[in-house]
């Protein structure tokens, strides 16, 4: 009797060392590279601290503004989704992952598809569910959202734009026509009607100096005519930065969590 009660003595000290010295998950705000066309790219991978590799997680792919450009992998986490999670991590029960774009670069071309690839890297690592990804960005990464919502049609469930648009503007050398739309007669129309199965929550300030507010305007406008689930939040009297709004809207994470991607 002795020996089986030091024997099963012996075998719960084991599994409580186990326990204690196994290393926890990770979570948080987490730096990791991908390699594109042979160049290196940083991101960061938001983790929860609920997070449990068991089950799938819902994936967010956020695009950053000019401002945030670099080779960090840090400051693509400073505002909108970031900002919005530090403030409120309960909002985001999610992987939430933020591709960064090179200097002088925009959404497009190997940036864009180093982004898709930072996508896939975490998707793999944190146990993402591939019905339920979705894309957002602000400003030139609202433009990127859109590029990339063409690019990849099947890939997201629903889309989040915040003072993004399609077409460049003298008030900013930072955002690019996407090369999917150059040949179009109405590029509007195009992706309006490309993009219409996506549930979409559009956001634009409408004293925005930088990307006008018409570009929101003209896309959901034609959205509606496409029959598109677009939801559109126009701030009066906010300038260029509508990401504050945007992301500080606990309704808007709600929404945009609870769609699946359509067969």
């Amino acid at each position: 009797m002795q020996t089986r009660w030091k024997h099963g003595s012996l075998i719960l000290l084991a599994t409580l060392l186990s326990c204690r010295t196994m290393a926890p998950h990770e979570t948080g705000f987490l730096l990791r590279s991908v390699v594109v066309g042979g160049h290196s790219y940083p991101y960061s991978v938001y983790v929860p601290h609920s997070y449990e590799p068991s089950k799938r997680w819902p994936v967010v792919l956020f695009l950053h503004g000019s401002g945030e450009r670099g080779s960090d992998g840090l400051r693509s986490t400073q505002i909108g989704a970031a900002a919005a999670i530090r403030a409120n991590p309960e909002r985001v029960p999610a992987i939430v992952v933020f591709p960064q774009a090179p200097l002088e670069t925009r959404w497009l071309g190997e940036p864009a598809d180093a982004a898709m690839a930072a996508l896939h890297a975490a998707m793999a690592e944190f146990h993402g569910d591939p019905d339920r990804v979705y894309l957002t960005g602000l400003s030139m990464g609202g433009y990127g959202t859109y590029h990339l919502a063409l690019a990849h049609p099947t890939a997201f469930a629903a889309l989040v734009v915040v003072c993004g648009g399609l077409l460049p503007h003298a008030t900013t050398t930072a955002v690019q026509q996407s090369p999917l739309t150059m040949n179009a007669s109405d590029p509007y129309a195009l992706t309006a009607h490309a993009i219409r199965k996506f549930p979409i929550w559009i956001c634009h300030g409408d004293a925005d100096p930088v990307i006008p507010v018409d570009e929101s305007r003209r896309m959901v406008a034609l959205l509606r005519a496409e029959g598109a689930g677009v939801h559109y939040n126009e701030y009066a009297g906010v300038g260029h930065n509508a990401w504050d709004r945007a992301y500080g809207d606990a309704e808007m994470w709600r929404w945009l969590l609870s769609q699946r991607r359509t067969k």
